[in-house]
Parts: C-alpha cells; sequence; structure tokens
C-alpha cells in the first residue's frame, strides 16, 4: 500500500494555460489489497472499467498546453470519482446486462472504505489544482465506445456541458471543419451530474467547465489521437479569455 495514491498530477509549464486538465477515467487499476476476480476478466479491458485511450491523450495534451492534469490511478468499477456521492452508479454493479463479481458483496462499509481511499482524495487534489492556477477554466477529458449496448455511435467528438452552455457553444464551433463529426451533449448529456467531477470544481472555484468525449477507435489510433490533440490544443489557445 505504501506509495499507491489516487490520483497523477501533472504539472503545468505554462505561466497561464489555456485551460486545467481532468481525466476522471484514466485507469482500470485497482489499489493494493484489490483483485479482479477471474469472473471479471472479461470487463477489465473494456469501456466499463475505464475510458479507453484517454490518458495518453490527456498527458499529450498537458504537454502541448503546457497545462497542469489531474489524472484518476483506479478503476471506475471500484468507485467513480465522475459520480456525486448519492448516485446510483457510483459503484456499478451490473454491465452488459452482468453481474460484477467484483461488486457483488459489496455493503456500506466498504463503499466508505472506496470514498476515502480514492474518491475523495481524487477530489481533494483536483481542488488544489483549480485553487492554484486563479482564474483558468477546466476542461475534462473522457472517452466513448463506438458501439454502447447494441447502439452504433455516429459521433467522433463530444462536447458535454451543464452550466456553461455558452462557452461550450465556442468549443463546439472551433472544433469544427477539422473532418471530425462533432456534436453537442453527445453521445450523452453533461447535465444531471454526468460531468459531475468538472463541474463541481469550477463551480467551487467560479470558473467554466466543459466535457470532451473521443470515440474510443480514435483515442486508441495514434495518428488519431494526436490530430486530435493539435485541434484540441489549438481551440483551447484561441478561446482564452
Amino acid at each position: 500500500m505504501s506509495g499507491w495514491k489516487a490520483w497523477e498530477r501533472v504539472e503545468g509549464r505554462a505561466s497561464r494555460p489555456p485551460v486545467l486538465l481532468t481525466c476522471e477515467h484514466a485507469s482500470n487499476e485497482l489499489p493494493p489489497g484489490y483483485t479482479w476476480p477471474e469472473e471479471d476478466a472479461w470487463i477489465v479491458g473494456m469501456h466499463w472499467a475505464f475510458d479507453l485511450g484517454i490518458a495518453d491523450m490527456t498527458r499529450a495534451l498537458a504537454a502541448e498546453l503546457g497545462a497542469p492534469a489531474t489524472l484518476s490511478c483506479f478503476s471506475r468499477l471500484l468507485i467513480d470519482p465522475n459520480r456525486p456521492l448519492d448516485s446510483d452508479t457510483l459503484v456499478r454493479r451490473v454491465a452488459d446486462g452482468r453481474e460484477i463479481a467484483f461488486n457483488r458483496e459489496l455493503n456500506e462499509a466498504e463503499v466508505a472504505a472506496r470514498v476515502e481511499r480514492c474518491w475523495r482524495p481524487y477530489h481533494e487534489t483536483l481542488d488544489a489544482m483549480v485553487a492554484a492556477w486563479p482564474g483558468v477554466d477546466l476542461l475534462s477529458m473522457h472517452s466513448f465506445t463506438p458501439n454502447y449496448e447494441g447502439a452504433v455511435r455516429s459521433t467522433e467528438i463530444g462536447v458535454l456541458f451543464d452550466l456553461d452552455e455558452p462557452w461550450a457553444e465556442r468549443w463546439y464551433l472551433g472544433l469544427q471543419g477539422a473532418g471530425f463529426r462533432v456534436a453537442r451533449n453527445d453521445p450523452w448529456s453533461g447535465k444531471g451530474g454526468f460531468m459531475y467531477s468538472v463541474q463541481e470544481a469550477a463551480v467551487q472555484h467560479g470558473r467554466r467547465a466543459i466535457e470532451l468525449e473521443v470515440r474510443q477507435d480514435l483515442t486508441c489510433d495514434p495518428a488519431q489521437s494526436a490530430r486530435i490533440v493539435k485541434l484540441i490544443a489549438e481551440v483551447a489557445r484561441s478561446l482564452v479569455g
């Protein structure tokens, strides 16, 4: 257990980066003391456990912008840092119609232990990052599966928003024209707590926030991922202020 952290921090180089980056579903790892049961071998590498390709993309974007970033170091199946504590999906028990064995015997005490070990430290670290960079807005990076429970998704980049629709619209317009299919609040809406982490941090510090969702066939393709990182960085720089 010694030395393990629930979060990874990328330190910013720029004196004033255009955005601060978050990545709530960066990893499918478990903290020391936890192991995946054999019954769950099918799910560990899937989108249910983490957002494929997005951690490397977030690090690349941080390097491109000289921006700080906070990334999770634990699977969303352990506990989801992008959900409020009263969410029904804070800890998921079923995926693709199948029971998740890892969470089969879960009780309230274990949920509380996971909150204290992973969820809360992640949010405390994110809060400290935002506090250290006054006035800089927030961008949360996520990815999504091209096929969700049988539904094929045509959107390639989704601009999710909750409270900051005008800023999100500027992102949407900025991402147009590069050959990618861009959509607003798709493949799902940022409202209703589905971009909880970045929105909560933004509200607490008086900032704006959006979440970008990139389809996983693109995040897992090095050439396409690099193109999208350059595109996001270009738009981020153009929207400062």
